[in-house]
C-alpha cells in the first residue's frame, strides 16, 4: 500500500525551519543529505526499501540513490535533488522512477539532477560555502564521498575559491524538529496506534493452548497490512512462556502452554509513523493468581508513569515513578527482603530491581520507534533531563520479569510482564493514543470469552 504524501509546501515548510535554524546560528552553508541505502538479503534479493527518516521528513521522497543539497545565504536558499534518471528497462523490472525532469514541479525542488551526474556537480554546489551541515552518523561511504569532493576544490585553491572547512552535525538540527510533532503527524500516529491495536485485539482473541507463536505473529501482520499499514515498525515479538523474560525475543515456534502468559511487543507503521504497543495475557484466557499479583504491580507502575506525563515534567519523571511502583512490589512478592535490600529508597539507589527489571521506562516514538530527539535540555548547561512539551510523544512500558532463581518465589518463576502504551503529551494532559487495547486484568479476560469490549 502506498503512502499519503501531503502537499509539497508540507515539506518545503520543514526544510524552510531547517534552513531558519542555520540562518540563526551560522548565517550560511550548505545541506547535504542522503537517501537510505539499498540492502540486499541474498543474491538477487533485496530486504523491503525504507527511506531514511530524516531524508523522508525533508523531502517526501521514497527512492534510493538521492541526494537533497540546500544552499543556505543569509537571504536565499535553492534546494537541488539528485535521484535517479528515468530507465524503462530497470522500471519494467524494480517499478516506476520520478526521474529528475519532474522531480521540481512534484517535490518543491529548485533544481533537479540524474545522480550520474552527483560526483560532477557537488564540488560546484559546495563552492563558496565554509560550512557544511552533514550527518555525521551515516555511512562510510558517504564520509569517502565527502572527502572526494573537497579534495577537487583543494585542487583549485589557487583560484581562490571558498571551500568546506566547518563540519557540522546536520542530525542534531533534524532530530530537534523531529522531536514536535505537528497535528498531521500525530493524526497519523493516532491511526497507526488504532491498527496496531486491531492486531493486538486478533491476537489475543486467535490465543490458545497448543498452538505456535508464529500463528499469533500471523494475525498481527495480518491485520496490520489488512488496514492499510505498509509494514511493521519492528520486528513482532511473540513470546510465550519464559521466552517473555527475553527482552528482544523474536516470535518463533514455541507453544503456546495452557497455564502460560504470552508477551506480545508488536507495531506498525503507517505513512513511515510508527507505533508501539505491548500486551501480555494469559493463553488459556484466565490469569492464574500468582499471574495477577505480578501484572497488578506492572500496570499500577504504568498508570503512575503516566501521571507524570504532563507539561513541564521531565522525561524522567515517569521513569522514577514506575521505579517506586516496581520496587515495592518486589518487596511485596517477597522477591527482595529488607534485611538484605534496606528500605525502598535504599533499593532502589543501589539497583536491586535491576535484575527484574532491566530497561528504562520509556522512549521516544515518530518516524523511528526508537525516535529521535535529546533525552536532555540542549540548552542546559547542567544536561538536564529533557522537559515534556505539547507534541513530544513517548512510551511508558515499565515490566517484571522473573527468571528461576533461588530469590524468587517457585511460583514467579518465568513470569515476564510488560505493559507498553503511545502517550501524547498536550497542554490538557496526556493523551493515550493505544487504548484501543485492553489493559485491565477483568478488560482482558473478557475480550479474550467474548471477543467485545468490557463495557
Amino acid at each position: 500500500m502506498t503512502k499519503t504524501i501531503p502537499s509539497l509546501n508540507y515539506f518545503l515548510a520543514r526544510r524552510n525551519r531547517l534552513v531558519k535554524s542555520i540562518q540563526d546560528t551560522s548565517g550560511t552553508g550548505v545541506v547535504v543529505i542522503g537517501s537510505a541505502r539499498e540492502v540486499s538479503r541474498n543474491r538477487d534479493s533485496e530486504f523491503p526499501y525504507r527511506q531514511d527518516s530524516d531524508f523522508y521528513y525533508l523531502t517526501g521522497f521514497d527512492e534510493p540513490q538521492s541526494f537533497l543539497v540546500i544552499q543556505v545565504n543569509s537571504d536565499q536558499t535553492s534546494h537541488h535533488l539528485f535521484c535517479r534518471p528515468k530507465n524503462l528497462e530497470r522500471e519494467i523490472w524494480d517499478g516506476v522512477r520520478l526521474g529528475p525532469e519532474v522531480a521540481t514541479e512534484y517535490l518543491g525542488i529548485d533544481f533537479a539532477y540524474s545522480i550520474d551526474d552527483l560526483d560532477q556537480k557537488m564540488p560546484d554546489l559546495l563552492t563558496g560555502h565554509t560550512r557544511l551541515y552533514y550527518k555525521t552518523s551515516t555511512n562510510a561511504e558517504i564520509d569517502d564521498k565527502m572527502r572526494q569532493w573537497i579534495h577537487v576544490l583543494d585542487s583549485k585553491a589557487r583560484l581562490g575559491i571558498k571551500k568546506p572547512t566547518e563540519f557540522f552535525d546536520l542530525d542534531q538540527l533534524i532530530h530537534e524538529q523531529r522531536l514536535f510533532k505537528d497535528e498531521l503527524e500525530i493524526s497519523l500516529m493516532r491511526k497507526a496506534a488504532m491498527i496496531a491495536a486491531k492486531g493486538h485485539l486478533k491476537a489475543m482473541s486467535t490465543s490458545q493452548p497448543g498452538l505456535q507463536e508464529y500463528h499469533l505473529e500471523a494475525e498481527l501482520l495480518y491485520e496490520f497490512r489488512k488496514n492499510g499499514s505498509q509494514s511493521v515498525a519492528y520486528n513482532s515479538i511473540v513470546a510465550a512462556g519464559e521466552n517473555a523474560c527475553i527482552l528482544h525475543y523474536r516470535a518463533g515456534n514455541a507453544i503456546l502452554h495452557d497455564g502460560d502468559l504470552c508477551l506480545i511487543d508488536a507495531g506498525c507503521e503507517l505513512d513511515s509513523y510508527a507505533s508501539d504497543i505491548t500486551r501480555t495475557f494469559p493463553v488459556n484466557g484466565k490469569f492464574s493468581h500468582a499471574q495477577k499479583q505480578v501484572y497488578e504491580i506492572v500496570l499500577a507502575a504504568q498508570e503512575a508513569a503516566i501521571q507524570q506525563c504532563h507539561v513541564g515534567k521531565n522525561f524522567q519523571d515517569p521513569h522514577d515513578q514506575a521505579l517506586l511502583i516496581l520496587t515495592q512490589g518486589l518487596f511485596d512478592l517477597h522477591v527482595l527482603n529488607h534485611n538484605v535490600h534496606g528500605s525502598l529508597a535504599d533499593a532502589i539507589e543501589k539497583g536491586a530491581y535491576k535484575p527484574y527489571y532491566m530497561h528504562r521506562t520509556s522512549h521516544w516514538l515518530g518516524m523511528d520507534v526508537h525516535d529521535v530527539g535529546s533525552y536532555r535540555e540542549p540548552l542546559d548547561a547542567n544536561n538536564g533531563w529533557r522537559i515534556l512539551q505539547p507534541g513530544m510523544v513517548l512510551t511508558i512500558e515499565p515490566g517484571l520479569y522473573f527468571r528461576p532463581t533461588p530469590e524468587v518465589p517457585e511460583q514467579f518463576w518465568n513470569i515476564g510482564i510488560r505493559i507498553e502504551d503511545d502517550v501524547l503529551i498536550q497542554t490538557n494532559g496526556p493523551e493515550i493514543l493505544s487504548r484501543d487495547v485492553p489493559v485491565g486484568i477483568a478488560e482482558i479476560e473478557h475480550w479474550m470469552a467474548h471477543g467485545v469490549p468490557l463495557k
